[in-house]
């Protein structure tokens, strides 16, 4: 089974490499963008047509949610012109596409412990567990809404997907949130963090493995399955909960403080609320998932 990566030097993409000897029975093809220019259609079936993948993973993404604001256009080129690209060429050689999205497509709010979808109608949302797949996307930035651009295009082009919609992701590899903080624990004796807005930390590591298993498993399922599913480890917290256990289980001693969102502006607005529901994933693929302290301790031993 020959499967092509892209975005090879991202977090995701150095997450997977670094399972992919656990899997001889993949052939796995890593692409920078060097190697695979995914906003060039004609780039993109001239490396399909030599490598004949019958996977796609396609980890390329323009992640720089505030600079997104100033460079709208290269935002959109990357996580919806280079997704329609990927899109058109699975289908031109028959090859399932996974795409990785972001909880940023969703700009729920959270207020007095209950989280919202709609700030007019205060409507509630459906799951107690979280966002669904089937909750509709409401974007407040460019970032999210070049990435649900992208996701409309694959769905508009190609039938043989999986969208996975991921949140605060982090590993051992690249620049995040975890490595940010033990960095800044180095500089600093007290540091201020955001404590209202809520979601899950997702090691890449894991989401590398539940993509694993969505292929070797996808060969026993039926076009219907195909589709959105979302993905993060299991529980919930803040950003400043999450620094408090990166410190806590790294021995780290530091003076930190909660602070709220609008304390700390940025160009792009953050979801108050993305915490995912995993329902969907965990029964059609029979996967456990790890709470999002165990993933990090695994994730500091690496380091």
């Amino acid at each position: 089974m020959v499967v092509l990566v892209t975005g090879a030097n991202g977090q995701l993409g150095q997450a997977i490499q670094s399972i992919s000897g656990k899997y001889p029975e993949i052939d796995f093809v890593f692409c920078s963008s060097s190697d695979l220019d995914i906003t060039n259609l004609e780039n993109c079936q001239v490396v399909f047509d030599e490598f004949k993948p019958q996977f796609c993973i396609n980890a390329a993404a323009y992640t720089a949610v505030d600079k997104a604001e100033s460079e709208p256009a290269k935002a959109f080129d990357i996580n919806a012109n280079g997704a329609e690209n990927l899109a058109i060429t699975c289908k031109k050689f028959n090859t399932i596409l996974i795409h990785i999205s972001t909880d940023f497509v969703f700009d729920a709010y959270f207020s007095e412990g209950i989280a919202y979808y709609d700030r007019e109608l205060r409507l509630p949302l459906k799951s107690n567990l979280g966002l669904t797949e089937t909750d509709v996307p409401f974007p407040s930035g460019v970032y999210g809404l070049t990435k649900l651009q992208g996701e409309q295009a694959i769905q508009a082009n190609w039938e043989k997907h999986f969208i996975i919609r991921t949140s605060w992701v982090y590993s051992q590899f690249g620049n995040n949130f975890m490595k940010t903080m033990l960095r800044l624990a180095l500089e600093r004796v007290s540091l201020s963090v955001v404590a209202d807005q809520i979601g899950t930390p997702t090691n890449a590591v894991d989401l590398a493995e539940v993509l694993i298993v969505i292929m070797v498993s996808s060969f026993k399922f039926q076009v219907s399955s195909f589709g959105i599913y979302n993905f993060s480890n299991e529980g919930q917290c803040s950003w400043y909960d999450f620094a408090n256990e990166i410190f806590r289980q790294n021995g780290v001693s530091i003076d930190l403080k909660p602070i709220r969102t609008s304390a700390y502006p940025t160009p792009a607005k953050r979801p108050a609320y993305s915490v995912l529901d995993k329902t969907k994933i965990r029964s059609t693929f029979d996967i456990k998932i790890n709470d999002w302290q165990t993933s990090l301790s695994a994730c500091l031993k690496q380091l």
